[in-house]
């Protein structure tokens, strides 16, 4: 499965995600069961991206040009952690370093299609390509998924949306939530890396965030970055304090793994907020080397 993964991605834009997982109390009651449910089915994550990856794929096709989700099937993803939720890590099995074994606490990261759509169409008709965007998607099919979006937050209440995305590389914001210390895990399949998925928990995810804030609204207040990191803190003060973050790297991981982002990030925000400007352009130097190449994929023919 995991290398039908790999080959569905071919030729389509390289895709990042960052995700929330909730413990199940975190949820509304009414979605509670279908949670558990998911965890239950214990399908491999491999299995849950192909489904969601076919499930796109088949909406772009689907007879009437409708390419909103329907919301009748949205996939959850499991994540098993240790249950002392020390350092965001399990693979399942709920095994101790010291011999024992405790069953491993498992925490839910849904979907969310509709919500999704809904935010990432807004988006397009607000942005540039807002003219085109209202003739790829007619008038009629935004109020039809107005309706599903109206029907979701009526059956969930205020949802927390738990995934966001980013095509063709990955926002230099996302690396300040994690450390190169985190457990990783490395996907691979037929030689190359399908993905890189590295975890940490909600505690030191808003920790680390925090402090590159902090320096930066001091040393460089005018930095883009500054405001990324701001929103960023803020949409991970929305989760349960026992979440883990997670940064899942999707086919880009390929491309630039092993990856030193997360250090040079780091060492950067450190460079500014001590003066030291040659420290803080060297930082930025390698990033740029690393992922404007990437960034000008999306302009190639």
């Amino acid at each position: 499965m995991t290398g039908s993964l790999y080959r569905g991605q071919a030729g389509l834009p390289f895709s990042s995600t960052l995700r929330a997982y909730e413990p199940l109390e975190a949820f509304p009651a009414g979605q509670q069961e279908t949670l558990r449910e998911a965890g239950a089915r214990s399908e491999s994550r491999a299995a849950v991206e192909n489904a969601e990856l076919l499930a796109s794929l088949g909406r772009i096709t689907r007879p009437g040009g409708d390419p909103f989700p329907t919301g009748h099937t949205d996939l959850v993803r499991v994540l098993a952690v240790s249950t002392s939720g020390s350092d965001g890590s399990g693979d399942g099995g709920g095994s101790r370093g010291d011999g024992g074994s405790r069953p491993a606490r498992l925490l839910y990261c849904p979907s969310q299609l509709v919500l999704r759509a809904g935010l990432a169409a807004n988006a397009l008709l607000e942005g540039i390509h807002g003219p085109l965007a209202q003739l790829l998607i007619p008038e009629e099919q935004r109020d039809r998924h107005q309706e599903r979006i109206d029907q979701v937050k009526a059956r969930e209440g205020a949802a927390r949306v738990h995934t966001r995305a980013s095509t063709w590389g990955i926002p230099f914001s996302w690396f300040c939530l994690f450390q190169e210390s985190d457990p990783t895990d490395v996907v691979e399949a037929g030689g190359r890396i399908v993905t890189v998925r590295i975890r940490t928990t909600l505690a030191a995810a808003l920790e680390r965030v925090r402090h590159a804030v902090a320096h930066l609204a001091l040393a460089a207040p005018e930095l883009d970055m500054l405001e990324d990191l701001t929103q960023l803190t803020e949409w991970l003060e929305l989760f349960h304090p026992d979440s883990v973050v997670e940064l899942d790297y999707g086919a880009v991981a390929d491309k630039v793994y092993p990856d030193d982002s997360p250090l040079d990030v780091r060492l950067g925000i450190e460079c500014l907020a001590e003066g030291d400007m040659t420290g803080a352009a060297a930082a930025y130097r390698r990033l740029a080397s690393r992922w404007i190449p990437i960034r000008q994929l999306a302009r190639a023919s």
